[in-house]
């Protein structure tokens, strides 16, 4: 497909929605309040926020003007932009480090499936915290009820990304977003009105900066990347479909402002219902299959269809944020495949669809079947969640904040951010001198820690 007859988001609105619906997901849902809880709250918050302002947005801004100066997947953009050179390696990263993701995120995305099901059969009703311990990890081992939840979700995924961009991905961003907005709100005034949920807010939005130290710090800076989707050419891609008149910097700060709130929603959720029911709010990954149900049983006990209701609300709102990721990281695959080996959009999508699905089946069975079949010490699942997470994603940053602050030509990157002049950039050498210097010795850091070298 030629340049100039590359579809196009059809309206402003569903560019940015589309872009959040890409950021949004299990990291700020899941993610966000495991790592605030952990580190001490507001504190945490704080650093996450200046973090998104110092090294988020930049690189954002940056891959959106990747994406659509070349008006090509980030497969191809690079080469598109930079030919002949070695920078067309950073685009296939991109493409590969999306697609490792789906592979075994939607394997939990599969799971919140399973919980809507359960809590919509009021399965959590009557269960202790140990019943919940047993429940998760007698379904994660399951050889075949996770597979077929797994499944189900790579078929709404596919389905949405064969409609195409403006039936598939822009419709569906429309809708779901709206939606998922709407449950956070009203989940979080169910949460306000529990008994001491005032002290679950004081521990999110009051500072202990005694807390406050280099993990802290690394911990923001790695939420950043994870929760915006940074480095795995997802938001490259997406503004590849943006028009001329796409305003990049007021997008990318539309998009931090709706992934930061979904987040801070989700910690006003989960907090004060934690805190009403003396549950300490660190408790990891575990936090929304088994921490959370009794959460919720335990905190609504007195009116079981508050608790019914509350639960079933939950797993909704998480199985949607994860649709709007998968969706984001199958169009990176999908258009990569389309544009470069010239296959219809159907079957790159169902290419992708099979293969993810594959690798899927393999990270699944990583906690049955196949638990003691290990690399580098690690099960299938957790290896590819180290692998992506704390090596390819930072270091996709950390080469396109080198790529648009010193290879691609300013004249380029100031056209894009002023929209060809039209708009205003009197910020655009300290977004540069970010790219350059902030920026990469942040990912640096970031990168360095994921690997435990300090």
């Amino acid at each position: 497909m030629s340049s100039h007859e590359r579809v196009k988001f059809a309206s402003k609105i569903g560019a940015v929605l589309a872009a959040a619906g890409s950021a949004v997901g299990l990291g700020n849902i899941w993610r966000f309040p495991y790592e605030t809880g952990t580190h001490g709250g507001a504190a945490f918050i704080l650093l996450y926020l200046a973090c998104i302002l110092l090294l988020g947005l930049p690189v954002m801004i940056a891959e959106f003007t990747i994406g659509r100066r070349s008006k090509a997947s980030t497969g191809s953009a690079f080469k598109t932009l930079s030919p002949g050179t070695a920078w067309k390696w950073v685009g296939y990263l991109g493409v590969l480090t999306g697609f490792l993701i789906l592979g075994y995120y939607a394997v939990v995305a599969g799971w919140t499936l399973e919980y809507i099901l359960e809590a919509g059969t009021n399965g959590f009703a009557g269960k202790n915290s140990a019943d919940f311990i047993d429940a998760f990890a007698s379904f994660s081992q399951d050889p075949i009820r996770p597979l077929i939840w797994l499944l189900v979700f790579m078929l709404l995924t596919h389905f949405v990304i064969v409609l195409g961009v403006e039936k598939g991905i822009e419709r569906s961003a429309k809708i779901l977003m709206p939606i998922l907005f709407i449950l956070l709100i009203v989940m979080a005034v169910c949460s306000l009105m529990l008994p001491n949920s005032g002290k679950g807010l004081e521990f999110l939005f009051k500072p202990d900066f005694s807390k406050v130290d280099h993990s802290t710090f690394l911990s923001a800076m790695g939420q950043t990347f994870y929760s915006l989707s940074l480095g795995m050419g997802c938001l490259s891609t997406y503004a590849s479909y943006f028009s001329k008149d796409t305003k990049l910097v007021k997008t990318a700060f539309s998009v931090g402002l709706i992934d930061t709130l979904v987040a801070i929603l989700a910690g006003i959720i989960i907090f004060p219902a934690a805190f009403s029911v003396g549950i300490q709010p660190d408790a990891g990954p575990s936090l929304i299959f088994i921490t959370l149900p009794n959460v919720f049983q335990q905190a609504f006990g007195n009116v079981p269809v508050l608790a019914y209701i509350f639960s079933v609300m939950f797993y909704v709102l998480l199985a949607l944020a994860a649709l709007t990721s998968t969706i984001s990281m199958h169009e990176v695959t999908t258009s990569f495949l389309h544009e470069q080996l010239g296959f219809s959009r159907k079957r790159s999508a169902t290419i992708i669809t099979c293969c993810c699905f594959t690798i899927g089946i393999f990270a699944s069975l990583s906690f049955g079947l196949l638990r003691e079949y290990t690399i580098a010490g690690k099960g299938f699942f957790d290896f590819l969640d180290y692998l992506t997470a704390k090596i390819m994603l930072p270091f996709g940053g950390l080469l396109i904040s080198l790529y648009v602050g010193w290879h691609l030509d300013k004249r380029i990157s100031f056209e894009e951010v002023t929209n060809g002049g039209k708009i205003g950039a009197g910020f655009f050498k300290v977004y540069l001198f970010i790219l350059r210097y902030v920026a990469p010795l942040g990912i640096l850091f970031v990168f360095a820690n994921g690997l435990g070298l300090i």
